[in-house]
């Protein structure tokens, strides 16, 4: 099974009440669960049928790349990843940008695709701005909360 399918589920079951799932896919099977108490921060878990043991996984918004950039800009604003997935800077290689640097957005507007789990999820911008910067490449892998675009709020 595929670690970004994996990755996926972990984001949908941390995001929803739910306390466990368990996917089938032919011979492949894994099962996630997360197990919670007041002085410590849920875990998840992943078990992968076979020779390997349960084993915890580590959550992509916790480390440092992810924190909010401070020194980038003082009244800068950065648009990140809802999700794990391919990041698109437009709806199909011959269609025009959504956005790009200078180019004013307004809260709402779709600023680019994210591909997970063969679907193709639009990105909506979270407030109005100037596109200042594109934080990623066409084409390339993002993590959760990873920077996409830095704004100049209006």
């Amino acid at each position: 099974m595929d670690i970004r399918k994996v990755k996926k589920l972990i984001e949908m079951l941390e995001e929803s009440k739910i306390s466990e799932i368990e996917i089938h896919e032919g011979e492949e099977s894994v099962r996630i669960s997360r197990n919670s108490s007041a002085s410590v921060q849920p875990q998840s878990y992943v078990q992968v049928s076979g020779p390997e043991h349960a084993r915890p996984v580590a959550k992509d918004g916790d480390n440092v790349a992810t924190a909010p950039e401070k020194n980038a800009e003082p009244d800068g604003h950065m648009i990140r990843s809802p999700m794990v997935g391919i990041f698109y800077s437009s709806p199909a290689p011959d269609k025009p940008l959504f956005t790009e640097p200078g180019k004013e957005v307004k809260a709402g507007d779709i600023v680019c695709i994210i591909e997970a789990m063969k679907i193709m999820n639009q990105i909506e911008a979270d407030a109005d701005g100037t596109v200042i910067r594109v934080m990623v490449e066409n084409g390339a892998p993002v993590e959760y909360g990873q920077p996409l675009y830095l704004l100049r709020k209006s």
